[in-house]
């Protein structure tokens, strides 16, 4: 089980598992809970999504793991066609891996140029990752979101 609270169907999963180890009453206060904010959370996707919808992002991480923010860009209907750490390790990939979707190009650990080229050759809307590889980015006219400091 991966819980992530990153994105509403990803809040979704992590509150139902979550309440899966606990009695009826806890099951039933967490759908309550989906139930309260599942409008909120859906008049954000309404007003983004449209200009999202069908956009790729490249991301780079850290600390912050890829699967934990991949599906809060997919429930805006934006593709991840590249994903990587600066450090990780083989588990780190074996959990992510079925995050991703099919035909993900995954690097590891690349330097500015390799990122640039990854950039070149997929072509994304935006790219997140963290603050060393904003500015070549914002020079390519990609936009940038800061994942990390």
């Amino acid at each position: 089980w991966n819980s992530t609270f990153f994105g509403p169907t990803k809040i979704r999963q992590s509150l139902r598992a979550i309440a899966e180890r606990f009695d009826d009453t806890i099951k039933e206060n967490v759908e309550r809970v989906i139930a309260k904010y599942d409008p909120i959370m859906q008049a954000i996707i309404d007003e983004y999504k449209p200009r999202l919808d069908g956009k790729k992002v490249m991301l780079l991480v850290g600390g912050l793991r890829p699967r934990h923010t991949i599906g809060a860009y997919e429930d805006l209907g934006m593709e991840c066609v590249g994903s990587g750490y600066e450090f990780a390790h083989t588990d780190d990939y074996d959990r992510t891996a079925p995050e991703m979707p099919n035909a993900t190009v995954v690097y590891d650990d690349p330097s500015e140029y390799e990122f640039e080229k990854f950039a070149h050759a997929l072509k994304p809307d935006l790219i997140g990752s963290g603050i060393k590889e904003k500015y070549v980015f914002q020079k390519m006219g990609i936009p940038f979101r800061q994942m990390h400091s």
